[in-house]
Order: structure tokens, then sequence, then C-alpha cells
């Protein structure tokens, strides 16, 4: 690693960085139909043990989740298409469309039957989505270690060909890294 000039002058201390962490989506390819039917994503960072997220989620005209709760906050901007959440019908997300969530928040995300592309959607996730059945039943819970497995499921299934995605998490003990 090369320190900087400016990181050797600075009056703090900082992590190491060899390289910026950097990717350009367009050499990920979407994981079609990774999380359900209609459902697809590009894996952008993931990090299993701070519990964060981020995926450009890809909807299919008609595509709708599982009702669920958040464990953490969440941040969507939508890219291209639309959708909206059942709850809230007369507030239908568009491109340029930036939504916050908080965590404890619950709602059922649904895209548009009518729509004539797929939705293309930032979502940076803070913890977990926690769905449930119409009924109210638990159904799955989709996370950081959930996207991760399930974008290893697809890279076997589909050639074998690994996913780059910047991730992070290497938790052991400091006597194991001397």
């Amino acid at each position: 690693m090369t320190v900087t000039t400016a990181a050797a002058r600075a009056p703090v201390f900082s992590l190491p960085q060899d390289r910026l962490l950097t990717l350009n989506i367009n050499d990920i390819p979407i994981l079609r139909d990774a999380a359900g039917p209609g459902v697809s994503f590009q894996p952008l960072y993931v990090d299993p043990e701070a519990g964060i997220w981020t995926v450009i989620g890809v909807f299919a005209p008609g595509a709708k989740l599982p009702t669920h709760l958040h464990t953490g906050s969440v941040h969507g901007y939508t890219i291209k298409g639309s959708w909206l959440y059942t709850e809230y019908p007369d507030q239908v997300q568009v491109p340029g469309s930036y939504l916050y969530e908080p965590a404890s928040s619950i709602h059922t995300f649904a895209v548009p039957e009518t729509n004539t592309e797929d939705t293309h959607v930032l979502f940076i996730v803070t913890g977990a989505n926690v769905g449930f059945t119409d009924e109210g039943q638990f159904h799955s819970v989709l996370d950081a270690v959930t996207v991760q497995a399930l974008t290893a499921q697809w890279s076997q299934a589909n050639g074998g060909a690994p996913v780059d995605y910047i991730t992070g998490g290497t938790a052991r003990r400091t006597a194991e890294a001397a």
C-alpha cells in the first residue's frame, strides 16, 4: 500500500486503502429472477457483518413482493419505470423519485402491470426485509446474507462465473491476523 502525502500528513488515523473500490454497473449482470419471478437485481455492495446491501432492483411489469417489514432504513432512487406501495396507491414512484423508509416501516412493493418496461430502482438497505404472506404469516427474510447466497446460486446456475461486487466484512480475532 502506498500512503499518499496528504494521508501521511493528516493529524488522524485512517484505514489503509491500496485502491479505489469502484465498479461499473454495466459490467455486472442482471441476476434475472434471482429473487423470484420477475424480481431481479444487480448486487453493488453487500456487507453481511454490517447488515448493509446496495442493489439495483430490476422488476418486471406486474412484479409484486410480499408485504414486508424493514428492520433498518432504506433509501430508494427510481432510475427507470414506475412502482408503488399498495398501501399508498396515489404516490407512484417514477424516474427521479427518491424515497426514504425508516426502520420498522411495513408495506407491499408492486410494479404496475401496465408498465411497458422493467423498473430499475437503486436501493441502499440496512438490516433485513422480513416478509409476510397475505394472511400475516412469516414468509421470508431478505438481507445481506441472503443477497450473497442468491448471487452465488444465480452464478452457479448460469455458468459459474463469479459476479463482481464490493463487499465488506472480515471479522476475526486480532491474534488470528498476526
